[in-house]
């Protein structure tokens, strides 16, 4: 009996286990391929390009003849009693065609700047991935910093709870004052504080990351847990600033988007001079028609009206309102701007590299000092506490050792995110992947 009792509680067990959802972790590496296959962003950019594609398609349909196919049909009545037959009924029947043989290039140039707007669209959902990707790469830093920052605190919290209840068996016996014991209990309740606080700061940057992701509001985002960062990674050796700057100038799709701005606007100078050249277009037609009532029937009215048409017309700009002139001063402005926007976009890189690069190596530098603090920190804590224990320090003394060694583990904990964080910035300008560690 005590038998078949433990196996239908193990079976329970595993059935209650069973129906419980499994917590997906999201790595680094699973975050950015989520995000580029599902992100609203991506999708309308790719929409957007799509759209251009088709204007290409309806720019080079331009360059071929047009053909329309017409008819109309009307019916007519006479009222009057003099009138021998009171309705009439008409038809026309035609195919018209037409064809564009010159107009300064403008079909053509028109096609070519189209062309060149489709690759632009196709760098505007490149650049649009790479924002997202850096986002990401921020927001997904800031949860392992906050959960390391977790643990921080709450080992902190486990120590100063230990110590207190060390500390009232001292005062029971004795040993130390209440003062001293309300002391350590006080410090005690401001670390559990601490700890609450780094759990709502992990909690906020989790959220932060689900939206990014565009997940449902029934999903949970838990970054996975991170392998040990061995330390010569964080305090690596920088590539040379110039080659990551040279390297974001070929990577970096805002950079050719730039370039073929500046081509797009060129085009459309061209285009606007074209106004000022005539335009010469061919046309051909063939119609018919019949009308009833007439002495022939309508087969042969079709035939006896059937007549066809060739026709070349010329178009001479002589005063266009100045329409033509204001086109082409305001195509130069364009042309200007998108060379100033160009300029405009290398120095913003630059900028970012610049920062990117100095934070990584100020960081790196913060780490390696505030490593060192916290050893002799902890050293310094650990005696201290046994100096306590002996009666040989006070609590105010003891405090502030603690207090010293946590703020020298955060400070080895930002400097370590704030490098690792750059590192990866400056790898995504440089057009690589993500450590494999996230």
């Amino acid at each position: 009996m005590r038998r078949l009792l433990t196996i239908v509680f193990c079976l329970t067990g595993w059935c209650v286990a069973a129906q419980e959802p499994l917590v997906k972790e999201w790595t680094l590496r699973e975050c950015l391929d989520y995000a580029e296959r599902n992100s609203i962003g991506v999708k309308q950019s790719r929409n957007v390009q799509l759209s251009g594609m088709e204007d290409t398609q309806q720019a080079r349909a331009e360059l071929f003849p047009s053909l329309v196919a017409t008819t109309s049909h009307s019916y007519t009545n006479y009222p009057s009693s003099e009138v021998r037959d009171n309705d009439s009924y008409s038809g026309t029947y035609g195919l018209r065609a037409g064809l564009t043989l010159y107009e300064g290039g403008r079909l053509r140039k028109t096609l070519e700047q189209s062309r060149v707007q489709n690759r632009i669209d196709e760098l505007d959902v490149e650049q649009t991935i790479i924002d997202l990707r850096i986002a990401i790469v921020r927001a997904y830093m800031q949860c392992l910093y906050a959960a390391e920052a977790v643990g921080i605190n709450r080992s902190t919290a486990e120590v100063s709870l230990a110590r207190c209840e060390r500390a009232e068996q001292m005062w029971r016996a004795g040993s130390i004052s209440r003062v001293d014991y309300a002391q350590l209990r006080s410090q005690y309740t401001d670390d559990e504080y601490q700890v609450v606080v780094a759990a709502t700061s992990l909690d906020d940057y989790k959220l932060q990351l689900k939206q990014l992701l565009e997940l449902d509001i029934t999903e949970e985002m838990n970054p996975a847990a991170v392998r040990k960062v061995e330390e010569e990674r964080i305090v690596s050796v920088l590539p040379a600033k110039h080659e990551v700057y040279r390297a974001a100038l070929e990577f970096m799709p805002r950079v050719e988007r730039g370039e073929l701005a500046v081509e797009s606007a060129e085009l459309g100078r061209k285009i606007a001079r074209a106004g000022f050249f005539p335009s010469v277009s061919l046309s051909a037609s063939v119609g018919t028609g019949h009308m009833s009532g007439g002495n022939t029937g309508s087969g042969s009215q079709i035939w006896n009206r059937f007549n066809e048409n060739v026709g070349l017309s010329i178009d001479i700009p002589i005063f266009s309102n100045r329409r033509n002139r204001t086109a082409v001063n305001k195509a130069n402005i364009a042309v200007d701007n998108s060379l100033l926007e160009r300029a405009a976009i290398e120095k913003e890189i630059l900028k970012q590299v610049e920062n990117a690069y100095l934070d990584a190596s100020s960081a790196q530098a913060r780490y390696l000092a505030a490593s060192e603090k916290e050893r002799y920190a902890a050293e310094s804590f650990e005696l201290t506490s046994e100096q306590f224990l002996l009666g040989a320090k006070n609590t105010v003394e003891l405090l502030t050792a603690q207090n010293e060694l946590t703020a020298a583990r955060q400070e080895v904990l930002q400097a370590k995110y704030t490098a690792l964080l750059n590192i990866e910035l400056l790898n995504i300008y440089q057009g690589l992947e993500p450590s494999a560690i996230y």
